[in-house]
């Protein structure tokens, strides 16, 4: 094989390397570069790129953008109010629920999004570099990270982050596990131009059904992105048990058919994608002594909603908590260093974090991928406007701590006893 020649842009060492720039990566670099470390981020990809996903960003998510301090930036492209869901002889708009997490909501491409992300990222002081592919991960005595390599590049790190996606493929070089065994989601989305591109809703149907009239086990969207077109997509859920039996793309052009007057779009759907999600911390082995997966590599993504962007900021910003301005772990290649040990203080930390809203939320979807469960429950749910709004607090994780409602106390203990009783622990060792 020939040698290629070393990149002379790539540093010879870093304190902290995030393999990915997405939502996950940009925040994590974003927040240590804050605090004063030295960050390298490194993408496979060069950008802007895309990024299979509805663009849709949830009060949840907006409130971390706020804190990024580009929340006046993603409302002033359009602001989102809600949820319109159909279904079952019912149509229910549904607001965003007030509280900590506020009652609004946002829409931007992802190819625009991640870009401005990589952007913060350097503002604050972080170097980012495209087209960088990470082949391999050496380990020093104490099994530590001591760097990674791209080809034949070798970068020194006292702190590895990743934030490089659903398939994590260093992950898997440092033993990361995605167990199959949980609900998981298969998803397509597309591009169309849209009279309604402005509209300040998001559409959501909850009978989803394919060409032949079968009701799946997810829901179509449309969400407005108030520069001429919408994003449309759908999601079905599944298990190993009950795999997703349906051809997504196809049911995604089914769907746009379907919506195509009450949307007012135009033409056929373009760029259409296709993504497969492991959800709710489905995941064991995301961190090390100095090393932890975010985001999507560690399956940070909510099972009812398909929604990732949220946890991806948040625990990107968590994460730069935890390492602090001391960083984490005696990194390798003679880089001293101090700092606790990743490997159970992460992975307690996602758990204390998300365990009991992803344990009840992987069951409630679980229940989603039998057959005769939805056609039982949707026509129920759909009846009661105060059922409905319940049901999207509780689908978009704006049940806030602080929260002392009935809906807020019953939804934290279902989700106590479906942690106690999960078979398969979240972010497990």
């Amino acid at each position: 094989m020939e040698r290629m020649e070393p990149r002379s842009d790539l540093p010879a060492s870093t304190d902290v390397l995030v393999v990915g720039c997405g939502p996950a990566g940009a925040a994590t670099a974003t927040w240590l570069a804050r605090a004063g470390r030295e960050v390298t981020v490194v993408d496979a990809a060069t950008f802007p790129r895309d990024k299979t996903c509805g663009d849709g960003l949830t009060p949840r998510a907006m409130r971390e953008v706020e804190r990024l301090g580009l929340g006046a930036w993603a409302l002033g492209r359009i602001t989102i109010r809600g949820l319109e869901l159909r279904g079952f002889g019912h149509d229910r708009r549904v607001p965003w629920p007030a509280g900590e997490h506020g009652g609004v909501g946002s829409a931007v491409r992802r190819t625009v999004f991640d870009d401005r992300l990589r952007e913060t990222a350097v503002e604050a002081g972080a170097t980012v570099l495209g087209g960088v592919r990470v082949t391999a991960v050496e380990k020093g005595d104490d099994d530590e990270v001591a760097a990674v390599y791209a080809g034949d590049d070798r970068i020194a790190c006292r702190t590895l982050v990743l934030a490089d996606g659903v398939r994590s493929p260093v992950g898997k070089m440092l033993g990361r596990t995605w167990h199959r065994d949980t609900v998981y989601a298969v998803a397509a989305r597309s591009y169309m131009t849209s009279g309604r591109h402005d509209h300040p809703w998001i559409g959501s149907d909850l009978e989803l059904r394919d060409e032949d009239g079968v009701i799946q086990p997810g829901y179509g969207w449309v969400f407005p992105l108030a520069d001429g077109e919408v994003n449309l997509g759908v999601g079905a859920l599944a298990t190993a048990a009950r795999p997703a039996s349906v051809a997504v793309k196809d049911l995604l052009r089914h769907y746009a058919r379907s919506a195509r007057a009450r949307w007012e779009l135009d033409g056929e759907p373009r760029s259409v994608t296709s993504a497969l999600l492991p959800m709710g911390g489905a995941v064991s082995g995301v961190a090390g002594r100095n090393w932890a997966a975010v985001g999507d590599a560690a399956a940070c993504v909510n099972p009812l909603n398909g929604e990732g962007i949220d946890y991806a900021l948040e625990g990107g910003r968590l994460l730069a908590d935890l390492l602090g301005p001391g960083g984490a772990g005696a990194g390798g290649a003679g880089m001293a260093g101090t700092g606790r040990d990743l490997t159970r203080a992460w992975p307690e930390l996602l758990r204390a974090t998300y365990g009991e809203s992803f344990a009840i939320a992987r069951d409630a979807a679980r229940l989603l991928t039998y057959p005769r469960f939805l056609p039982l429950a949707g026509p129920v749910g759909m009846r009661s406007q105060a059922l409905m709004s319940a049901a999207v607090r509780c689908m978009s994780n704006t049940v806030a701590d602080s929260d002392r409602d009935v809906v807020a106390r019953a939804w934290r203990a279902a989700g106590s006893v479906a942690r106690r009783l999960d078979r398969q622990p979240l972010f497990d060792h």
